[in-house]
């Protein structure tokens, strides 16, 4: 089936919500019991940490952690923002510079400036959307200090729209940003996944919202791929991807292809799809493939591949390079759950 479908449903008590492209699950957000990235709290200072230069606050979810803390002290209130999902035993990851997103605009703390996104190179777009932004701020300022950026999505949205994006944020920034508050407090909840749909799927999309959506659009048995390790390639190769506590091994293998042409077709094949498995999967961290045998001349084709994959992701992923045994080193940032962990 070509074209976007965006299923809106539940799994189990679970929020969760699927884009599928051209008949395949290209993406999939489940809810769960821990803090949502983009959640602000205003948190207390409660001790620091020498040599790493961070500080471990309280909030009303538990202890969190910020990095490149300077001039805070033990007892004093901040605002801080969730900036991924925690690993277990560890404390919540916190940013001080606060983002406030949405569908058509971002607002954000101290960093004054409105920019529209490089995505949109029509000049008479970005005037459209520029021309929004200015009309919806003059009846809801920014606040000092304060920026925005109009994002891509802005390209195929009406101004009254846009305007609308902006002051709803700008708003909601005004209220945060003014906050007088001494104890610990959920000051915004991060968005859940039928709302961060909304927010990150822009593209033209049928959308299927309805209960049991998942058993129409055939996602429930995508998501049981999904569960086994074993991922089907095209022309008969497969990756098995198995995350461990340390980090997630990655083997690509030829099947029963013999040919001197095998090693290389069965990598690009895992390296085109590894990018949207880890996406599906909810997985991060240190990534370690082993490829199917080829010479180091193919090297460069392979991380190509695999570069252009990561380049499309919305997920901070750094290819770091090769091992003296030959395999691949790539580091993502954990800024999901793994599903594994979300359908136990």
């Amino acid at each position: 089936m070509k074209g976007l479908t965006v299923a809106l449903d539940h799994l189990g008590p679970r929020e969760a919500a699927a884009l599928i492209r051209d008949g395949k699950l290209d993406d999939l957000l489940i809810d769960s019991d821990a803090p949502r990235p983009g959640t602000i709290y205003r948190a207390i200072a409660e001790r620091p940490v020498k040599g790493q230069g961070g500080m471990f606050l309280r909030t009303p979810d538990g202890t969190a952690f910020l990095r490149q803390v300077k001039g805070l002290k033990p007892g004093q209130a901040m605002l801080v923002q969730v900036t991924s999902f925690a690993e277990e035993g560890k404390a919540i990851p916190v940013t001080s510079s606060l983002l406030f997103k949405s569908r058509y605009a971002i607002v954000t703390a101290g960093k004054p400036g409105i920019n529209v996104s490089r995505q949109i190179k029509d000049d008479d777009l970005r005037d459209a959307a520029l021309e929004a932004a200015h009309e919806a701020l003059a009846d809801a300022p920014l606040p000092e200090e304060a920026g925005l950026i109009l994002r891509s999505s802005c390209a195929a949205a009406g101004q009254g729209e846009i305007a609308e994006d902006v002051a709803t944020m700008a708003r909601l920034a005004a209220h945060v940003l003014g906050d007088e508050g001494f104890d610990a407090e959920v000051l915004v909840e991060g968005d859940g996944p039928h709302a961060l749909a909304w927010r990150e799927w822009s593209e033209e999309a049928q959308i299927d919202a309805e209960a049991g959506s998942f058993e129409r659009q055939g996602v429930d048995e995508m998501i049981d791929d999904l569960r086994r390790p074993r991922v089907a390639l095209p022309g008969g190769y497969t990756m098995i991807i198995e995350p461990t506590s340390a980090l997630v091994a990655v083997d690509v293998n030829t099947g029963g292809d013999t040919s001197p042409a095998a090693g290389l077709k069965a990598n690009l094949a895992a390296m085109r799809d590894l990018p949207r498995q880890l996406r599906l999967r909810g997985l991060g961290g240190q990534i370690i493939v082993d490829p199917a045998p080829c010479p180091k001349k193919d090297r460069k084709q392979l991380e190509g591949m695999l570069r252009a994959g990561l380049k499309r992701e919305a997920t901070e992923s750094v290819l770091a390079g090769w091992t003296t045994l030959g395999l691949m080193e790539i580091q993502r940032k954990r800024d999901r759950q793994p599903l594994k962990e979300l359908l136990k």
